[in-house]
């Protein structure tokens, strides 16, 4: 038995009470910290897409309205050639920053992928996302099948993701057959699914029409389906969002307006319950309010705060705080409700 791999547990108690900060995103409520697939038809456009990604996440700009954390993308276009991406970088409008960079060979999975992106990633700390396109081209099992060897392949990457604090997404294919749920039809076993942290499936809604739903789903994000239409720069544009038509949670701005000229506030759920329906017209059940302030973790950080959760002397306790804002933390003033 190998004694130098040490197992670490933590019991309910502690997990419960201890202060958990929301998954980080890469394109805000989208694209978040790990390993993601997109997966379409050939020739559907996902390479424009994720072309147009690494550009405007290299540059910090937004992605149909949606803030990106900028830095270092590399971009392991495997199916392209410089001459090809330069004309496709130009028709996007486009000059390439130095903050983006290109390979057009690499290695296979397990066969020295895994440390070249490491290397990369030690060289360019300040990378956030890497892009495979496509996954077929890194895959060196191809006579290989099963979800066993589908797992293994995505296992590599998903812990480089976890080391380095970093997103990567693959670019996939989806398999021709149109019944049934649309990431089912993703090429593979349910093994490649399993180990993602999220899919995204690009399908056309009629061949040439330059009109296609991005399905999403994932373990950090919300399902949505986004309507898209190319332009004529092949740049996808949102035409609609299904995520916009669910009524806005007004929870976390009454937290704000709660926490004005506070560190923090801490009550038993009852009474804070009854405090935001009485003075801040947010009808919560005190049975509930945990649970609605974990659905808004991403919306409260926004806003610069988190919270807890405890028990002391058999009481549950809420506690909201005030997070520092260039350290993350949380705030530690004593001064309370």
């Amino acid at each position: 038995m190998d004694s130098s791999h040490r197992v670490a547990y933590i019991d309910g108690k502690t997990l419960m009470e201890k202060i958990v900060m929301p998954a980080e995103f890469i394109i805000e409520d989208l694209l978040g910290k790990g390993l993601h697939i997109l997966a379409g038809a050939p020739k559907v456009g996902k390479s424009w897409m994720v072309l147009w990604f690494c550009l405007q996440i290299a540059k910090g700009e937004p992605i149909w309205g949606m803030p990106v954390k900028q830095g270092e993308v590399l971009y392991l276009a495997l199916e392209d050639h410089e001459n090809r991406l330069q004309e496709r970088i130009i028709l996007l409008g486009d000059d390439a920053p130095a903050s983006l960079h290109f390979s057009f060979s690499y290695p296979t999975l397990g066969n020295g992928l895994e440390e070249e992106i490491e290397k990369f990633l030690r060289a360019y700390p300040q990378t956030v996302l890497v892009v495979i396109d496509t996954l077929q081209m890194v895959r060196s099992n191809i006579f290989e099948y099963g979800y066993a060897a589908d797992y293994k392949d995505m296992a590599g990457l998903k812990e480089i993701t976890k080391k380095y604090q970093i997103a990567i997404l693959l670019v996939h294919h989806l398999r021709k057959d149109e019944t049934g749920d649309v990431f089912q039809r993703i090429s593979g076993t349910v093994g490649i699914q399993g180990a993602a942290d999220s899919c995204f499936t690009l399908v056309e809604d009629k061949r040439g029409s330059g009109k296609a739903l991005l399905s999403c789903i994932g373990r950090d994000i919300a399902y949505r389906e986004i309507s898209l239409k190319r332009t004529e720069n092949q740049i996808w544009e949102l035409m609609e969002d299904s995520i916009e038509e669910k009524e806005k949670d007004l929870l976390p701005e009454k937290i704000a307006e709660l926490m004005e000229g506070r560190f923090f506030f801490e009550a038993p759920p009852t009474e804070f319950a009854e405090l935001l329906r009485d003075s801040y017209h947010i009808d919560v059940s005190h049975l509930t309010l945990l649970k609605r302030l974990d659905q808004n973790r991403h919306a409260l950080k926004k806003l610069g705060f988190s919270f807890q959760s405890r028990k002391s002397n058999g009481t549950r306790y809420i506690k909201i705080f005030r997070i520092e804002e260039e350290t993350g933390t949380v705030g530690t003033a004593e001064t309370g409700a």
